[in-house]
């Protein structure tokens, strides 16, 4: 089964008698209980993420699997909160994130956890840099392919942070909100977004005929602005889009299209809301 080093990601722990209770009056899922992962976000008072993670439980406190390019402006945010809490803060630069898919993994002895969004998307591991580096890996060019292949959205491809609503990233269909749980940051927001249905910007799969276009290609229909491209691979592409002007375009017979390359929509199995152009969205 294939192996790959995720090097976009970065791995933080959060240790300390507080820990728990600091990381759920924050983020927008609750605590997983030990040797459990979540997903989870850390939201802006505006409600727009600052940076989405893998929080895993361990015996030593939490495991924070984070995107390394904003691993600086979360970890200062975190401390800005942490005031008096009795809370260790930090990075383990000694860490790399592993990810194995399609089958039984042969890694063992390792900080594992299957990947808390999808089960397809299949198991992390927390490996130390020595010990990946005696590991036989594929590129992660491979990994991104799979994720795409299940409609899944990376954060600073498909969709910018500080820039998107979680429900903008999905991250209500993919287990990263809890609308149940007590206050966090943003939680008013995101809240009146989920019981309003006011989600009109939404990432979905969009099949093509041949590579992709560029990461940011804006797409259009009609000369209208419909939103713009993520990450791709040959034949599919996910683009973060308006979903009500997608309907628009296509009840008026426009073709949607990214740098001339015309884009059909797709549903990922994972979807629960609706998608102009698909049989279920129809």
């Amino acid at each position: 089964m294939p192996i790959a080093i995720l090097k976009e990601r970065a791995v933080a722990r959060i240790a300390g008698a507080d820990a728990a209770h600091f990381l759920d009056n924050l983020l927008t899922a609750r605590t997983p209980a030990p040797g459990a992962a979540r997903y989870a976000a850390l939201l802006a008072p505006q409600g727009k993420i600052v940076a989405d993670m893998i929080v895993l439980a361990t015996e030593g406190g939490f495991r924070l699997d984070i995107p390394r390019a904003v691993a600086p402006d979360l970890l200062k945010r975190l401390q800005l909160y942490r005031l008096r809490a009795k809370v260790e803060i930090g990075l383990l630069d000694d860490l790399n994130v592993a990810v194995a898919w399609g089958g039984a993994s042969p890694l063992i002895d390792t900080l594992s956890y299957d990947d808390p969004r999808l089960p397809a998307l299949g198991r992390r591991f927390l490996l130390p840099a020595a010990e990946a580096a005696q590991i036989s890996m594929v590129p992660d060019a491979e990994w991104h392919a799979h994720r795409i292949t299940l409609g899944v959205p990376e954060g600073g491809q498909d969709f910018l942070y500080g820039d998107a609503f979680p429900h903008e990233a999905d991250m209500d269909q993919l287990g990263g909100i809890d609308f149940d749980k007590g206050c966090y940051v943003g939680q008013e927001i995101v809240s009146r977004m989920q019981h309003r249905g006011t989600a009109r910007t939404r990432i979905i799969p969009m099949a093509l005929c041949g590579p992709p276009p560029a990461e940011g290609t804006p797409i259009t229909a009609g000369g209208k602005s419909l939103g713009r491209i993520g990450s791709g691979i040959d034949g599919r592409a996910l683009a973060l889009i308006r979903l009500d002007r997608l309907e628009e375009a296509r009840a008026a017979g426009q073709t949607v299209e990214a740098d001339g390359a015309a884009l059909v929509p797709e549903r990922p199995a994972w979807a629960r809301f609706a998608i102009p152009g698909t049989e279920e969205g129809a």
